[in-house]
């Protein structure tokens, strides 16, 4: 495993932690790279009946993969570069025969939200508040998104937040659906272990079945979404709007958004 990562199996359960909250836990190359090796190792490792994604504590579970600071330091290329190898590593994380649970244990942001949105299940500490700023800045979640949130909370809500960049708090998101269930601050990792572990002892043909055929039904219009925020992201890389959204934030003022 890579700096920032770690990964644990335990009986018929795996676990991937992040554990830099000194750096709010923002996704590394290395990070997601890590993220693809383990689900590489998983489609094959029938031994392992469910994936968890948390991270270390109660404040943070990441501020996801390019904060605009980050973003206005890196070439254009390498930007696209690093959210292709997200899309890549989410991918494959959603397309895992195992039930993959993410444990939602504190702030949630931008990329961050994309890999929750990857997971089978969501659990979120009650002090938990998610957003998808990406708008603010410029531009649009180019990691999934787009593609994943509409079928969860619905094409109206879904649009709500990617456009306003509003933040929630988890009972928002439960109530949305967003969500699965809402528990105490302190209770997340038990809570999490605990619904692990009920899956892992039941029939592995069952719960991989109903995530099989579950997932089928959403299939069809996946790659081509996919295909298209592909598409938009890369031209959006280029454009004036996301060059004046970096420096907004830079020089701590307004916007002045153009549309070209």
């Amino acid at each position: 495993m890579i700096e920032g990562l770690r990964y644990e199996t335990d009986r018929r359960v795996a676990s991937l932690t992040l554990t830099r909250p000194d750096s709010l836990n923002l996704f590394t190359e290395g990070i997601l790279r890590s993220f693809g090796e383990v689900a590489k190792d998983l489609t094959t490792n029938a031994a392992i009946d469910v994936l968890t994604i948390t991270a270390e504590g109660s404040s943070c579970f990441s501020t996801g993969l390019l904060t605009p600071a980050l973003r206005g330091s890196l070439a254009k290329p390498d930007v696209l570069r690093l959210v292709r190898l997200a899309n890549e590593s989410f991918d494959a994380i959603e397309a895992l025969p195992q039930i993959v649970i993410a444990g939602l244990n504190g702030f949630v942001r931008a990329g961050a939200v994309e890999l929750a949105l990857a997971c089978d299940i969501r659990i979120a500490g009650d002090h938990v508040k998610l957003s998808s700023p990406e708008a603010k800045w410029g531009g649009f979640p180019g990691a999934g998104a787009p593609v994943r949130l509409p079928s969860i909370i619905g094409m109206g809500r879904a649009l709500e937040l990617l456009c306003t960049g509003r933040e929630i708090d988890a009972q928002e998101m439960e109530r949305i659906g967003l969500v699965d269930r809402v528990v105490g601050r302190d209770s997340v990792h038990a809570t999490l272990d605990e619904m692990a572990r009920t899956i892992a002892e039941n029939g592995p043909l069952a719960t991989k079945g109903a995530k099989r055929i579950a997932r089928m039904r959403q299939a069809t219009g996946f790659a081509a979404a996919r295909r298209l925020s592909d598409e938009l992201r890369a031209a959006l890389e280029w454009s004036n709007d996301v060059d004046e959204g970096i420096a907004a934030v830079r020089d701590g003022r307004k916007p002045r958004f153009t549309g070209t």
